[in-house]
């Protein structure tokens, strides 16, 4: 039997692309097959590729400057624009197809919907927990709403990793948020079809907890 086809997108810096390994495990492990989306730069082309998949996870990244509120900090480059660009070529041409946003890929997603991203959450919301390691940030607990995909499959609460400066701060049309820190920052969003996941935390990274996500994520693009 096939293997339903993941696209995964990837950082790309100084004209290379290049990808963290755990993201292809977890879509493996999941009965996925993984595939590496490159940087595209027609829609022609972006149309063509998505026709060989059934499903994208959007990595993390850089900052995010679309839907920006305020400016990134000097301790977050802006994401290059031939990633902008091959990312949301290949998001546009996934048409119902399931999409998993990850860190970057959430905000992505949010701001492909037209909500908005703090620059620097720690400086633009009162009382934020440190969510970044290199500012001191440490695994926090993180409550999912009970009426939630991935609450269904993760549970209500569960200690996470985190790796943002950046975050949510209104949530883009079609969407809402279903996870949060207990600061009060997003954590978890999904599209009201349920077509869209997107998840702030790194989820490839604790795999023994987030296994089921990615099973459910690749027996969604499977359907």
């Amino acid at each position: 039997m096939a293997l339903p086809r993941i696209g995964i997108t990837t950082s790309y810096y100084n004209e290379e692309q290049s990808l963290d390994y755990r993201y292809v495990q977890a879509i493996e492990r999941a009965g996925g097959l993984p595939l590496i989306v490159p940087m595209l730069e027609t829609g022609a082309a972006a149309q063509a590729f998505a026709a060989l998949l059934d499903g994208l996870v959007i990595t993390g990244g850089p900052g995010i400057t679309k839907g920006l509120i305020g400016e990134l900090p000097a301790d977050l480059a802006p994401v290059d624009p031939v990633r902008d660009a091959g990312d949301t070529l290949i998001y546009g041409a996934m048409s119902n197809k399931p999409i998993l946003g990850i860190c970057y890929g959430m905000q992505f997603i949010n701001a492909q919907a037209g909500g908005t991203i703090y620059a620097d959450v720690m400086a633009q919301r009162k009382n934020s927990l440190t969510h970044s390691p290199k500012r001191g940030g440490t695994e926090h607990p993180v409550t999912f709403h009970t009426e939630s995909r991935v609450a269904a499959l993760l549970g209500t609460e569960m200690m996470i990793n985190t790796y943002h400066i950046q975050a949510l701060a209104t949530v883009g049309e079609g969407l809402r948020a279903v996870g949060h820190s207990p600061d009060g920052v997003i954590e978890a969003i999904e599209s009201l079809d349920g077509r869209l996941i997107g998840l702030q935390f790194h989820p490839e990274r604790m795999t023994e907890k987030t296994q089921p996500l990615f099973e459910d994520f690749v027996q969604r693009c499977k359907e």
